[in-house]
């Protein structure tokens, strides 16, 4: 049975790892720590490219677990193919929740109070003043109302916010209100001053934001997408932004990394932050924590936290 573990952080960094396996260091480098082929659960490195993510799955022909780092699997997604049924893939709910709330949460007071009009004037040594619109008293719209949808919402508590409407892939109630299915979005839209993307992307959420959903929007209505670039139809977001109707705030953009020359760059009322809402202090400790609880699950044969599919089974 195989028992090598890889691992995107140092193992003698991380306090607590069960006996047992044998750990292997790899960050995406050009070498491989040892035979993919007797790995047994792959931690896939952090930031870096889909494609290394990928490069070893072909050659784990006994992996049991993929565990991303990272909120989001689509980036590990297409390299499923190449292993064998009953893998399990988890991903990383509870290590991004603090720092993509707070970049939420920072891009909607930015893009409000006009921080970037701001910067821009200091370079010119120029006093900007007037009036600008508040968070307080606004109507804001979570679409995609998992563990980040809510911290987004535990955020803005204290802030003063007419309305919290949630939307997500099925309808429920929870603890604040109901959470909306995605069909009633058409409806919710218009009464919404700021919208929050924070869905996974899949094939059902991919260009959710498309010219209709975009024009049901109110006038002066700011979105900000701190989910995946592909959520958004790019052509239609500039369409409308170009008119001046809406604004936007993006962490995550559609292409990525945003090409030199890319119309985004210069369009207007777009504040863009180059997909940080992960990467702070505080993702360190929490994936840490993660690694070793779910090592320790899996050492002792306990449930694994964060099972988002199992090869060979239909997707959630």
């Amino acid at each position: 049975m195989t028992s090598d573990v890889w691992l995107p952080i140092p193992p003698d960094q991380i306090e607590g790892l069960p006996e047992g396996p044998a750990y292997r260091f790899w960050d995406g480098g050009e070498e491989f720590p040892a035979d993919p082929a007797e790995c047994a659960l792959y931690v896939v490195p952090y930031m870096k490219s889909g494609e290394t993510g990928l490069r070893p799955l072909p050659g784990m022909r006994a992996v049991q677990v993929v565990q991303t780092l990272s909120a989001g699997v689509d980036h590990v997604q297409p390299g499923l193919k190449y292993l064998r049924p009953g893998v399990r893939l988890c991903n990383a709910r509870g290590v991004h929740e603090a720092s993509t709330g707070e970049l939420a949460l920072t891009l909607v007071l930015a893009s409000l109070r006009g921080v970037p009009d701001f910067v821009r004037a200091q370079d010119r040594q120029e006093w900007l003043g007037g009036f600008r619109p508040a968070l307080a008293d606004r109507s804001v719209l979570i679409v995609g109302y998992g563990a980040i949808g809510s911290a987004i919402e535990d955020r803005l508590t204290g802030f003063e916010v007419a309305r919290v409407a949630r939307v997500a892939r099925s309808a429920r109630t929870t603890e604040r209100g109901p959470v909306h299915p995605l069909a009633d979005l058409p409806a919710l839209l218009p009464e919404a001053d700021v919208v929050i993307l924070s869905t996974p992307l899949t094939e059902t959420t991919r260009h959710l934001v498309d010219a209709a959903f975009l024009a049901r929007m109110k006038d002066g209505a700011l979105l900000v997408n701190v989910a995946r670039g592909p959520v958004v139809d790019t052509e239609a977001l500039l369409a409308e932004v170009g008119s001046g109707r809406i604004t936007a705030a993006l962490d995550v953009t559609d292409p990525e990394p945003l090409p030199p020359g890319h119309p985004l760059w210069q369009a207007p009322g777009v504040l863009i932050s180059p997909h940080v809402g992960g990467p702070t202090s505080a993702f360190l400790p929490r994936a840490k924590r993660l690694i070793v609880d779910q090592l320790d699950r899996f050492v002792n044969r306990r449930p694994l936290r964060n099972v988002i599919l199992t090869t060979g089974e239909t997707v959630r």
